[in-house]
C-alpha cells in the first residue's frame, strides 16, 4: 500500500500532466477548426470589358481548398441595372488546381457590359476532384468584386 507522503506527490503531477494536456488540446483544436474554416474558393470578379463579340468578363479565382477541383462551372445569373433578369448562363472554370490562382475570361456574345448592374452565382453546375464534396463549390465560395458592379451568391 502506498505511504501518505507518496500519494501527496503524485497527485500535483498528475494534476499538472493533465492539466498540460487540457491546455494543449485547447490550443490545438481551436487552430484546427480555423484551418477547415479557412478552406475556400475566391473568386473575383475583375472586370468588365466591350469585345467584338459583346461584353468580356474576367474572373481572378484561387482555389484554397487544400485539395485540386478537378472542374468546376458556375451558373450565373446576369442582371440590368434596373434588376430584370437578361440571361442565365453556365460558365466552365475547368480544372483548379489547390493553392494556385488563375484567371478566366468569358465572352458574352451580345452582352453590352454598360447595362450589366449585377452578376449572381446562381448555382454550382459542376463540382469534381478527390476529396471534394459536390457543395463544396458553392457553398465554401467567397465572392467579391473590384469594380461597381454587384457581385455574389
Amino acid at each position: 500500500m502506498p505511504s501518505r507522503l507518496s500519494l501527496l506527490i503524485s497527485v500535483p503531477i498528475v494534476a499538472r500532466v493533465l492539466a498540460t494536456m487540457a491546455g494543449t488540446l485547447l490550443l490545438t483544436l481551436p487552430g484546427a477548426a480555423q484551418e477547415t474554416a479557412t478552406r475556400s474558393i475566391k473568386l473575383e470578379l475583375n472586370a468588365l470589358q466591350k469585345s467584338d463579340k459583346g461584353c468580356r468578363i474576367a474572373f481572378v479565382v484561387e482555389n484554397a481548398m487544400g485539395k485540386d477541383i478537378a472542374k468546376a462551372a458556375y451558373e450565373i445569373a446576369l442582371f440590368t441595372k434596373e434588376g430584370l433578369v437578361d440571361r442565365l448562363l453556365v460558365l466552365d472554370f475547368q480544372d483548379l488546381p489547390n493553392e494556385k490562382t488563375k484567371v478566366r475570361r468569358f465572352d458574352l456574345a451580345e452582352a453590352d457590359c454598360d447595362e450589366i448592374g449585377r452578376v449572381l452565382i446562381n448555382d454550382a453546375s459542376a463540382c469534381e476532384g478527390d476529396g471534394i464534396e459536390p457543395g463544396d463549390c458553392i457553398g465554401r465560395l467567397e465572392a467579391t468584386s473590384r469594380g461597381s458592379v454587384t457581385f455574389g451568391k
